[in-house]
């Protein structure tokens, strides 16, 4: 393969695993001038967006383009592609072995076990609802409850694979498992529980990195991330709705 051609697929590959995995879209196009720069490109031209990375080398009369076909939240895969660019930057790796590194991180599964997960979101619903609501009586019902969600939402979306379904049925079940407790006399407040088990759905990141956009000027990627965003509270919100009505 031509250097120029390596340098360019390693740059598009390192920007569409940190787009995929959560990255802000400053973070990315900066990560991809600092591996072009220290590849003797500093003059290279990038535009990204949350569906795909435009590139061009000066001298190159094409530019090149790399699709992003799926979003998800892995913020080791991002810490991983920042790693490996500051060691190849300090030359303790070469091209070729940065871009083999790149394509193992591309394919690797998740790190985290589908029990640790589960535990991740036990502990992030009880506590939070505790501090939001200030009640301690039913932060251990929160903590089953916000579990079991998540394993029904991360359980129907690797099947599925469509994210806002998933996101409505696990809120519809956590919702009718709340009121389900109250009413066996399990639980004291359906609207602690519901806020505190709800936790673990909730879009933080993509909201964060939206505003983060927004504010480096990526006027396109922003405003495409809020909306995705709000599209992920509106399905946990008509899954919760729909309990609210009907029960």
């Amino acid at each position: 393969m031509d250097q120029t051609d390596l340098v360019v697929d390693t740059c598009l590959l390192a920007g569409r695993i940190m787009i995929e995995s959560g990255s802000e879209m400053a973070r990315a196009e900066d990560t991809i001038m600092r591996i072009a720069t220290n590849s003797g490109f500093p003059s290279t031209q990038v535009f990204s967006t949350v569906t795909g990375i435009i590139m061009s080398i000066p001298d190159q009369k094409n530019a090149q383009v790399i699709s992003v076909s799926r979003r998800s939240i892995d913020l080791e895969k991002v810490s991983w592609v920042n790693r490996l660019s500051r060691d190849y930057a300090e030359h303790k790796i070469t091209l070729e072995t940065f871009y083999d590194q790149l394509q193992t991180l591309d394919q690797a599964v998740p790190y985290f076990p589908f029990w640790l997960q589960v535990l991740g979101a036990a502990l992030v619903s009880g506590p939070l609802m505790t501090i939001f609501c200030n009640n301690f009586y039913d932060i251990g019902v929160t903590s089953i409850i916000g579990a079991v969600g998540f394993a029904i939402y991360y359980v129907i979306n690797k099947y599925l694979n469509i994210k806002f379904i998933s996101e409505f049925v696990a809120s519809l079940l956590i919702g009718i498992m709340a009121v389900i407790t109250v009413r066996l006399g399990m639980g004291h407040s359906v609207d602690n529980i519901i806020i505190g088990a709800v936790m673990p759905l909730v879009p933080g990141v993509p909201l964060t990195n939206a505003v983060r956009d927004i504010l480096n000027g990526h006027f396109v990627s922003g405003p495409a991330r809020g909306i995705e965003a709000l599209l992920t509270a509106a399905a946990i919100g008509f899954g919760i709705a729909f309990v609210f009505r009907f029960f």
